[in-house]
């Protein structure tokens, strides 16, 4: 009986061509399981976890801080009053930025109210925005 055999299996090169080119591991992308990367889902074993590749990553060596801007402190000063980390002012308002939970005043946006703040650190663009306004209208302290 006379078996058929595909065009592949005859040359028996298994469609690599010239057997130079199929011969080390080069051609499977290394050792072991060198090659596999992200494509091929790989996954990491370590400490008895199984880490996905691109799951842990870098951390940043500053200090996290949390910032506001001076437009929410302009649009959120009456709820700011409410919470008891503002207050009113005959002349306006006074915002203590380290009640309200933030560590920096950041500068996007304008104050269109009078209001005095106090906080810990201030950005640049928000100390240049503040001193453009009446020196009598917002204090940095």
């Amino acid at each position: 009986m006379v078996k058929r055999r595909s065009k592949k299996n005859k040359s028996g090169t298994h469609g690599y061509g010239s057997s130079k080119k199929n011969r080390g591991a080069g051609s499977s992308g290394g050792r072991g399981n060198a090659g596999r990367g992200k494509k091929a889902k790989h996954h990491k074993m370590k400490g008895g976890e199984v880490y996905q590749l691109g799951e842990k990553g870098f951390n940043s060596r500053k200090d996290p801080q949390n910032g506001i801007n001076l437009i929410d402190i302009d649009q959120r000063i009456e709820e700011f009053v409410e919470q008891g980390s503002a207050e009113e002012t005959d002349s306006g308002y006074v915002f203590y930025a380290d009640k309200a939970g933030y560590d920096k005043v950041l500068g996007k946006g304008t104050l269109y109210n009078t209001i005095e703040i106090h906080a810990e650190k201030f950005s640049d663009s928000a100390e240049e925005k503040i001193k453009e306004t009446d020196s009598e209208t917002v204090k940095i302290e």
